[in-house]
């Protein structure tokens, strides 16, 4: 006997339908699943197996093969568990009346109950997209997988559930779901706040000026000079999440596995802080077998925290270039090749030197030059070229420390953050965002052409000279980059690293 029953293949940021196609023929009791299945899926079987006998019904003894069409698509993960049980109880007679309008994805238990998948949010996409009337869910992703607009999403929490609503019965009862809306409207930035940093006003205009035009910033400066403690305030400067970005966020978050149990929807910029022993895998994504997002995808529309910059492996530094400048990253293995987005705001820190002092106040680098050379010459030009504030974070003396004023709290600089990046909206309405030279104003110009035959800059670091004053314009309300606009971006342009 034979059934067909839909479901969704997961793959990177989107899912592909999957017809689980179930065969019961004739021969010794035995259960194979072909269609390119991984690890898991070949394990499905044993858990199907002890789910149906646990639920109140037979296995049928016969010999079954299930095929999951496309056959050349890779198949990953547990959510086919249910799918497959639904398709065995079908081919050996069981009479569901809504098979052919819905879905099933969910991790079966042995005694049946459903676990929550990773990728419910990228699950529900594909089957709205296909027409289906909706799709079958465990119930822990039910608020996840209904933020979905345009698609049923029905929430089981046993496989007895999903038998009874497929043949007919009322869904079972669900929790109360919140919108896109009311999730993010509910949440509030509780992290570090920026007025516990005392002095380094140089530091906090660049992360305010980074916020404002979304730059990647590199702080130089010896150990305690608070360059990670400024890094971990920045998420605090940024806008509130739109519901776009939101979802963006919470689809890479939930492919990755990273949602906690019951969380909906990411509704915080995120802060990723991975350590320099990090494999490239780790920080761009990667895997045997389907690619899982990176620290780099994980960081998507927030901030990613490197310290210790040098101190990073020279393959993973080179890795960044191609994200750095597409805001995405393509990962590459046999036979599949995802795409991850990868937009984030760059916060690097590193120490001059690696003697003890790090070239403080009271200590003075006394680093061998052949030792000095090798650290430094970790971070490539190009590397380099990439990140558009670099600032030099002197240690503060013990007096300074009691005697400066706090820094202005987070919610003041992210007002002004906010009001910048509301102009700029307003200022690109009538076309898109393609800042050139020619935006300049006269004086400008004349000054940006002094300083690029000075430093012999790339095109690319004229570029990025223009962008950031072009935010530094918009934190100023300024229809045009004015010649102090420009003055101010050349100087986060001096080298910072490496110099002696």
């Amino acid at each position: 006997m034979f059934a067909k029953v839909r479901s969704v293949a997961v793959v990177g940021m989107d899912a592909r339908p999957v017809d689980v196609e179930i065969d019961l023929g004739q021969g010794l009791p035995d259960f194979h699943v072909v269609g390119l299945p991984g690890t898991a899926v070949k394990e499905a079987p044993r858990r199907v197996r002890a789910a149906i006998n646990n639920s109140g019904n037979s296995f049928p003894l016969r010999r079954v093969t299930a095929s999951l069409a496309p056959g050349d698509l890779r198949k990953d993960g547990v959510l086919f568990d249910l799918p497959l049980a639904v398709g065995v109880l079908a081919a050996a007679g069981e009479k569901f009346s809504a098979l052919d309008r819905y879905g099933l994805v969910g991790e079966l238990t042995q005694d049946g109950r459903l676990r929550p998948n990773r990728g419910a949010q990228a699950a529900a996409k594909s089957p709205r997209d296909q027409g289906w009337e909706g799709l079958v869910v465990p119930m822990a992703n039910l608020p996840e997988a209904g933020l979905v607009s345009g698609l049923r999403v029905v929430g089981v929490s046993h496989l007895r559930d999903a038998i009874a609503f497929l043949k007919g019965a009322a869904p079972p009862p669900e929790p109360k779901r919140q919108t896109v809306d009311e999730l993010l409207s509910g949440s509030a930035y509780c992290g570090p706040d920026l007025s516990e940093v005392r002095g380094q006003a140089q530091a906090l205009r660049a992360l305010e000026i980074a916020a404002a035009g979304n730059h990647n910033v590199l702080l130089v400066g010896p150990p305690g000079c608070g360059k990670t403690m400024m890094a971990r305030r920045l998420p605090g400067i940024l806008p509130p999440l739109t519901e776009p970005e939101a979802l963006e966020a919470t689809r890479v978050w939930s492919v990755a596995g990273m949602l906690a149990p019951e969380q909906a929807l990411v509704v915080e910029r995120p802060f990723r802080a991975p350590h320099h022993h990090a494999s490239a895998a780790a920080i761009i994504g990667g895997g045997s077998y389907l690619p899982r997002p990176g620290e780099i995808s994980l960081a998507h529309r927030g901030v990613l925290f490197l310290d210790e910059l040098p101190l990073f492996s020279r393959p993973v530094l080179e890795a960044l270039r191609q994200p750095l400048e597409e805001g995405s990253v393509r990962v590459v293995r046999q036979a599949t090749r995802i795409e991850y987005p990868a937009s984030f705001c760059l916060v690097a820190a590193a120490n001059p030197c690696l003697c003890p002092g790090g070239g403080g106040v009271s200590a003075q680098c006394v680093c061998p030059p052949g030792r000095l050379d090798s650290y430094r010459s970790k971070l490539s030009g190009p590397l380099l070229d990439r990140i558009d504030l670099q600032v030099e974070v002197p240690r503060l003396t013990p007096e300074e420390l009691f005697d400066l004023e706090p820094a202005e709290p987070s919610a003041v600089v992210r007002d002004r953050v906010i009001l910048a990046r509301a102009f700029r909206a307003r200022r690109l309405e009538a076309g898109p965002d393609a800042l050139s030279v020619g935006d300049l104003g006269p004086a400008a110009r004349q000054v940006l052409r002094r300083a690029a035959g000075a430093v012999d800059a790339s095109a690319r670091g004229v570029d990025r000279v223009v962008r950031v004053a072009r935010s530094i314009a918009d934190l100023n309300a300024s229809e045009e980059i004015c010649e102090q606009h420009l003055a101010e971006a050349l100087q986060y342009r001096r080298p910072v690293w490496g110099a002696p």
